[in-house]
């Protein structure tokens, strides 16, 4: 079942990285740019004759779970092993509302990579449109070294991941910053490998499809209905290639052009182009604001929004600001951190209003302030690996290290770690701010032959004749719209749906869109409409209105972690 891969560069060593090294997280998703060439052919392998999981569903433990079940499956860690070891996967599910008009079972994709399904749909409940829940179980999991299904972690528990990521910043700016940095994302890439490599040499979305391909048979489908978000188009593609038979809808909600993902020039997080993306959002952002004038958008009450937000980034750049916090600490705030929030802000358009508070207070903040420096601090790693999970010594968590495996698995990455300040550099000519923060993603992958030699790498031109339904909104930050077309290009039957708005996906921002996917999943060859608008207007609320903090369910493991 191995696939055909270009050959990896050389392995590069680092003798002064070490376990006191520190680690900037480059931060979430990625997405388009112009189309690269595909990496060497690999033909779709069948489905190996792997045990199907027996699922005891039972009811979830928690508070306000008592609408769900859960269950967890054993598959083959390997699967050119499939009677060999096994890797658990952790279900959830919220049964058809009506047993009589039961079609089968949804399953769920929420992006990332790293994104946990089953945490995910228990925090947004019953959030499709009423017929889907009516006619499918909707179903999430934790794809593998994800969440609860034997997560690949980097460190010995999360609060040691949360001290080594605290010390990093979200945007090398300097020489030394930027030597910090490379030496951050070797120490996490090393980190990795020693503590969790035997889980990331299977994490490849390959992997997640076959996984899923058994889930689908464990629930008793003939074929797979699919519902995924931003790094879900990955994974529905993949699925796609290997199982095209067994295929019966496939819906996409924000899109990544998969050639983009697993080949090209230049790094995941450039070749993908979601800096470019970000910083045309950022733009839209700002005029909106200034449209509506103060009374709206709080940014616009200092003249002209354009120039205070860059008159404030600048200002980061030179000296950071400290807000005290009532319990007598201080949180700093830099120039990345302010770029970083501004881009999971952009995620919704419910966060627009919030993010124009945010600066207009920060740069009241940045009136003449105290320099402040941030004292980097190495943090010491644990030994070796599995052993010691056995013993109780290492702790599975919930990490940066489960968006990391399958991006470093599922793709190319030509780049020497020292070639990543040049290409910064060029990516800010391209996109300021955005491109220099989006293009540091996947440096990890640089320093360790991070390799799943069952990952399927393309050729990614669909032989699935189920109709398939691809959605893109025209202002997203992080699956630019200028890839929806294109992916729905790779499918024979796709009907491609455009959401008139801001932010990335349609969850919770449009009605339109949520009963055009209930339609076409009850009934894949049902017309769909061409366009959709949006319920939720950017600046609808006054500044300050309570409920209006950044929503980006998708994008929380894509906003805060290396992925989509």
């Amino acid at each position: 079942m191995r696939s055909s891969r270009h050959p990896r560069p050389p392995v590069r060593t680092m003798s002064a990285i070490g376990a006191a090294a520190l680690l900037v997280v480059a931060s979430p998703a990625i997405a388009s740019a112009a189309p690269a060439a595909e990496p060497a052919s690999s033909s779709p392998a069948a489905q190996v004759a792997a045990p199907v999981p027996d699922l005891a569903w039972a009811a979830c433990e928690g508070e306000g779970l008592e609408a769900f079940e859960c269950a967890t499956a054993a598959v083959p860690s390997d699967y050119d092993e499939p009677t060999g070891d096994t890797t658990s996967i952790a279900l959830t599910r919220l049964p058809a509302t009506d047993p009589a008009q039961r079609i089968g079972s949804l399953f769920l994709n929420f992006g990332g990579p790293g994104g946990p399904g089953v945490a995910t749909l228990h925090q947004l409940g019953a959030f499709l449109d009423p017929q889907v829940h009516a006619q499918f179980d909707v179903i999430g999991f934790d794809p593998r070294g994800v969440g609860l299904s034997d997560p690949v972690t980097c460190f010995p528990d999360a609060a040691s991941e949360q001290a080594f990521l605290a010390e990093g910043v979200a945007v090398p700016l300097t020489a030394e910053e930027e030597a910090s940095t490379i030496a951050q994302f070797g120490a996490m890439a090393l980190a990795c490998e020693t503590l969790s490599g035997s889980r990331i040499e299977h994490a490849s979305t390959a992997n997640v499809a076959r996984d899923m391909d058994l889930l689908r048979q464990a629930v008793g489908d003939e074929q797979l209905s699919y519902l995924g978000y931003s790094y879900g188009s990955i994974l529905g593609a993949t699925y796609g290639m290997l199982f095209p038979d067994r295929v019966r809808a496939l819906a996409i909600d924000g899109t990544l052009e998969p050639s983009r993902w697993s080949g090209g020039d230049g790094s995941i997080g450039v070749r993908t182009g979601q800096g470019l993306a970000a910083s045309q959002v950022l733009d839209e952002f700002l005029a909106v604001c200034a449209e509506v004038g103060p009374a709206s958008c709080s940014l616009a009450a200092t003249g002209d929004p354009r120039a205070a937000v860059e008159t404030l980034l600048a200002r980061l750049q030179q000296q950071p600001v400290e807000i005290p916090s009532p319990d007598g600490t201080t949180l700093t705030v830099d120039y990345g951190t302010a770029v970083a929030v501004a881009f999971q802000s952009l995620y919704s358009p419910a966060g627009f209003g919030p993010l124009a508070d945010t600066f207009t207070q920060l740069l009241a903040l940045t009136e003449p302030q105290q320099a402040m420096t941030t004292q980097q601090r190495g943090v010491q790693l644990s030994d070796i690996g599995d052993w010691l999970r056995e013993l109780g010594l290492l702790e599975d968590y919930s990490g940066v290290g489960s968006a990391l495996a399958s991006m470093c698995v599922d793709g190319e990455h030509p780049l020497q770690p020292w070639d990543y300040p040049a290409q910064a550099d060029a990516a800010d000519a391209e996109a300021p701010h955005f491109g220099r923060f989006r293009s540091w993603v996947g440096a990890q992958c640089e320093f360790v032959p991070f390799v799943d030699e069952d990952a399927y790498m393309g050729p990614w031109d669909q032989s699935t004749e189920a109709p398939v339904l691809v959605i893109g909104t025209r202002h997203d930050p992080a699956t630019p719209y200028d890839q929806t077309q294109p992916y729905a290009d790779r499918f024979a039957n796709a009907s491609v749906l455009t959401v008139e708005g801001y932010g990335h996906t349609t969850l919770g921002v449009s009605a339109c869109a949520n009963a055009a996917i209930a339609t076409y999943l009850a009934t894949p060859s049902a017309s769909m409409p061409a366009t959709c608008g949006q319920d939720v207007a950017p600046f609808a609320a006054a500044p300050g209105t309570p409920g209006t903090a950044p929503a980006s369910l998708v994008g929380a493991p894509e906003a805060l972690a290396p992925g989509l």
